[in-house]
């Protein structure tokens, strides 16, 4: 008896998606351990390669013969299905908005070859991305399966997401945080519930194959005296100017590769070939960039070699990602910042006597600061940051540079970077119209003119209709007298074509920002 009444308490709703989280978590998790694991052995093997040419420079000649096959095989990848272009994040974000569609089984296996290609060959590309869209297009299949409903699709492809980079990164709460913060921008209960069940079981996963060690285990990090903490301001806005340069170089990329004389799906052959003197004279810093990251955190190196390093990598990351080859930006950025880090803590050892321990804690700062003011998603950048180190020491300097990194970008007039691939993927490519009902959550924020106002009173966009309140625990059924509140979650129904645009119209109407720019 006391089992049958503990079951009436437990919310079936919830279970069953922690069960559908898990089968996603379980599935993506091995693919994505097998696909990092694959990069890094591939990556291994081309590092060898180059030290051997320096050798026997008879190598070369079978490593440019190589990286063209390559190259022209990964384009006609892309040829057959340009959804595996580059990090996979905007293609995911524009599936979840209602913009895109993709067919999830051709990009499951063309997106993990050529990742496993262009990322293991030694171009500037990061795994990352590759690895959020494999689990996206997992959690479809999943949703195909189990014939979900296309509200449930979404849940399920947010999840594959989560789980996607905890298992890269073993990072599952930087998972989390990244599909709430950075392709929801809400926060849903049921995205929440699935998405860190499926991110916790992907990283169990992945631990069983790379082990318990952080992904970029810096040994022991020191706290960073508070008598440094001005200087992380100085800091914060450095690395807000720097990306924003960043943004707009990299946005800039397609002008230059528009005027090759070469078809668009073969722009990979570029980096290939560039790729070719950077592996010869130095194989140690091919690839995504975490060995340098962990070399950097255990060795003091002189600052014109670490600006050197990183206008190489700067520049060498745009030309690899500019080609629209299946790597991300994720690493590469990681990378760049803790260059920036490193940098600026030898700068301060020079310039104030600085004990030069303290130039890890400004190279894992730097990290978060420089991913945050790129990618505007500061507790992504922070959590993911603190998980890949393993180290707690540096919350509050992590937060404090974040803080005035992001908003340095923002008064400059910077944009979220994924947010900006997807807008122009959009303007390139045109989709197939959608059908069928579904169902979006909307979050009541705080800077929201909803709150505290009835249903009737609100000029709700056409083709849509409030269907519920989620209001704590509780689920609403609404009529005109409504009341919403601050941290209600409005469950709308509309049909996928017009998903985007109610969406778009509802935070332009029901924003305090828009209202006053009205009037």
């Amino acid at each position: 008896m006391k089992a049958k009444t503990l079951f009436k308490h437990v919310d079936k709703t919830q279970l069953y998606y922690i069960l559908k989280g898990v089968l996603v978590g379980l599935l993506t998790g091995g693919i994505v351990s097998i696909f990092r694991l694959a990069i890094e052995k591939f990556g291994e093997l081309t590092e060898q390669v180059y030290l051997h040419s320096q050798q026997e420079p008879l190598y070369l000649a079978f490593i440019l013969a190589a990286s063209i096959i390559i190259a022209i095989f990964v384009g006609f990848l892309i040829k057959s299905d340009p959804d595996i272009k580059g990090s996979g994040i905007p293609q995911v974000e524009g599936q979840l908005q209602g913009e895109l569609t993709v067919s999830w089984f051709s990009v499951l296996w063309k997106k993990f070859i050529g990742g496993v290609l262009s990322v293991g060959s030694g171009l500037f590309l990061g795994r990352e991305g590759p690895s959020i869209q494999l689990g996206a297009v997992v959690g479809e299949g999943t949703s195909q399966l189990l014939n979900s409903s296309s509200a449930e699709k979404k849940i399920l492809i947010s999840s594959g997401a989560s789980a996607g980079l905890a298992a890269a990164f073993n990072a599952p709460i930087a998972g989390l945080l990244f599909v709430l913060e950075e392709i929801h921008h809400s926060f849903s209960p049921l995205v929440w519930l699935t998405s860190f069940t499926s991110a916790i079981t992907a990283n169990f996963v992945s631990l069983y194959f790379f082990g318990l060690k952080p992904v970029l285990s810096l040994g022991k990090i020191p706290s960073l005296p508070l008598k440094y903490y001005g200087f992380l301001i100085i800091l914060g806005i450095i690395l807000g100017v720097l990306g924003y340069i960043y943004q707009i170089v990299l946005l800039s990329l397609p002008k230059f590769y528009r005027k090759l004389p070469i078809p668009a799906h073969f722009h990979g052959i570029v980096p290939f070939l560039l790729v070719l003197p950077i592996g010869y004279f130095w194989p140690t810093i091919l690839g995504g960039g975490n060995q340098i990251i962990i070399t950097s955190g255990h060795a003091f190196y002189p600052l014109t070699l670490i600006a050197g390093l990183f206008i190489l990598r700067f520049f060498f990351s745009m030309v690899s990602y500019g080609a629209s080859l299946p790597g991300g930006i994720f690493l590469p950025i990681l990378t760049l910042g803790a260059l920036i880090g490193a940098f600026y803590g030898g700068a301060l050892v020079n310039l104030v006597g600085m004990n030069p321990i303290y130039v890890k804690d400004f190279l894992v700062i730097a990290m978060a600061g420089y991913f945050t003011a790129i990618g505007k998603a500061p507790l992504t950048a922070i959590i993911l940051v603190t998980e890949m180190v393993g180290s707690l020491n540096h919350l509050m300097p992590l937060g404090v540079v974040s803080l005035f990194a992001y908003v340095s970008n923002d008064l400059l007039g910077g944009n979220p970077i994924y947010e900006s691939l997807l807008e122009r993927l959009i303007q390139q490519e045109k989709q197939p119209i959608l059908v069928g009902k579904t169902t979006f959550d909307f979050p009541i924020t705080a800077e929201s003119t909803l709150d505290g106002r009835m249903v009737r009173d609100f000029n709700w966009p056409k083709h849509m209709l409030l269907v519920s309140i989620i209001r704590g625990n509780k689920e609403i059924l609404t009529h005109g007298d409504t009341i919403m509140n601050v941290g209600d979650i409005l469950v709308i129904l509309t049909d996928e074509r017009h998903l985007s645009s109610v969406r778009k119209t509802i935070v332009a109407r029901s924003s305090i920002l828009t209202t006053k720019q009205a009037f």
